[in-house]
């Protein structure tokens, strides 16, 4: 997992209006939240006024209402919070309280732009604190029905949607977007929600859709879209992907990847979510214990080090780094003995030590580097390449490598090291390497 800042608003604010499917007028106030607390809502027309954290784990998918995403614990539901959270995700705020007097948002215009609004004129805040951002690190999806959606590795939040209905204004739209607060404000929140004309009837006749008109939902007819117009020739789409953004943030962090969906809606992407879940649990827990905060430590012993990088006996070939600045430089200790098991067969009648092992002895220390950098929190470093690599000396048993690394380039995917390695002062080994970072469920 990688890291940034956490994110709540400046002072408060406050909306009104109605909600789209049961039509109550409601009334939402907005306030600055601290650190690690999440997104909640706290009914407070209720008697107990009931606090409810939007994330997953309070999904409710059976709920009465269809069309829409819900939170709830007992009587404290809240419907229709997508166009909220869309509105959050795209604004990167993490932390904050909405105290709400009826079970669903307002439904301002259809999208996510009167909730983006209402954030910017409350002042968006940085806080003084990290928040981790879940980077997919394994492909999973949900699929059903014609309907799909997947999500994949990648650096950013990329989202691609295929639209497809059996109508002729709404066949086979696709649009991909990489997503960042600039492009979200422009291309995303605008978007309205909309529905075909017969299921606008459908959901009438089922008492639903009460807070609906042709202002808050483009409603579309044989013809066209019914006493509106779109704000943009694809408004469609793009309100589908607003919808993902939101649905996808009860993850309750921030996510990069790449999402690809055809003709998904809130309950399939409320399934991509718990399955998403699950590996964003997997990864905390690794990254829990193999991400511990090294800032305190000045050397390394074995144990130590053992936290740092996955390797063991007998392939662990650093035994102790006696001097460290984290993510910079550091040197270590490889004290060379005839029990390493490797003189068996090299050189048996006259013992050396095999270079190739000097060099991952060097590259093992320039880990122990890399991996202290906060940067790479609950990071695997692999070594990838090796340049300019020159054997001076002999190693043999008895001598003691001393391992000096400089870190030259640290990227957040590479980074590049020069190693000496010296014996009794005279160098017997350098190289520059190169490492690539993944997640550390890469060993799970």
């Amino acid at each position: 997992m990688s890291s940034r800042h956490q994110k709540t608003i400046s002072q408060e604010a406050t909306l009104s209006g109605v909600g789209l499917h049961t039509g109550n007028e409601v009334t939402i106030t907005l306030k600055p939240a601290p650190v690690n607390s999440g997104i909640r809502f706290q009914r407070i027309d209720l008697p107990l006024k009931p606090v409810i954290k939007a994330d997953w784990e309070n999904l409710c998918p059976d709920a009465k209402i269809p069309r829409c995403t819900t939170i709830g614990r007992g009587e404290g539901v809240v419907h229709t919070i997508e166009h909220l959270m869309s509105a959050l995700a795209g604004s990167g705020i993490t932390n904050l309280h909405v105290d709400i007097n009826g079970n669903e948002l307002p439904g301002c215009d259809g999208s996510a732009q009167g909730f983006l609004d209402a954030l910017k004129s409350a002042g968006i805040q940085t806080q003084d604190a990290e928040q981790d951002t879940f980077n997919v690190t394994k492909p999973v999806g949900v699929s059903q029905n014609g309907s799909s959606i997947f999500i994949s590795p990648a650096d950013d939040l990329r989202i691609s949607y295929v639209l497809d209905y059996r109508h002729p204004l709404l066949h086979s739209q696709f649009r991909e977007f990489v997503i960042d607060e600039e492009t979200y404000g422009q291309q995303i929140a605008p978007s309205r929600t909309f529905c075909l004309q017969r299921e606008a009837e459908e959901l009438i006749n089922q008492g639903l859709g009460k807070g609906a008109n042709y202002q808050n939902t483009l409603v579309v007819g044989e013809n066209g879209v019914l006493e509106n117009n779109v704000r943009f020739e694809d408004e469609f789409v793009r309100h589908k992907i607003l919808d993902i953004i939101g649905d996808l943030y009860l993850l309750g962090a921030p996510l990069k990847g790449h999402i690809f969906a055809v003709k998904s809606g809130h309950e399939l992407n409320a399934r991509l979510v718990r399955k998403m879940a699950a590996q964003l649990k997997a990864q905390k827990a690794r990254s829990e214990r193999t991400g511990l905060d090294f800032s305190g430590f000045r050397e390394f012993d074995i144990q130590a080090i053992q936290q740092v990088l996955p390797h063991r006996y007998p392939f662990l070939l650093v035994d102790r780094v006696v001097e460290i600045e984290h993510g910079k430089r550091a040197l270590g200790i490889k004290n060379v003995t005839i029990n390493d098991g490797f003189f068996q067969g090299h050189f048996p009648t006259r013992p050396v030590m095999p270079g190739v092992l000097m060099v991952e002895a060097m590259a093992q220390t320039g880990g122990v580097v890399v991996l202290t950098n906060p940067a790479h929190r609950g990071k695997l470093a692999f070594f990838m390449a090796a340049n300019n690599v020159k054997f001076r000396k002999v190693v043999t048993p008895g001598d003691q490598l001393l391992m000096e690394v400089e870190v030259l380039k640290d990227k957040s995917r590479v980074a590049e090291i020069h190693a000496v390695s010296r014996v009794d002062g005279e160098i017997v080994a350098e190289a520059d390497m190169t490492f690539f970072f993944t997640d550390a469920t890469y060993l799970e």
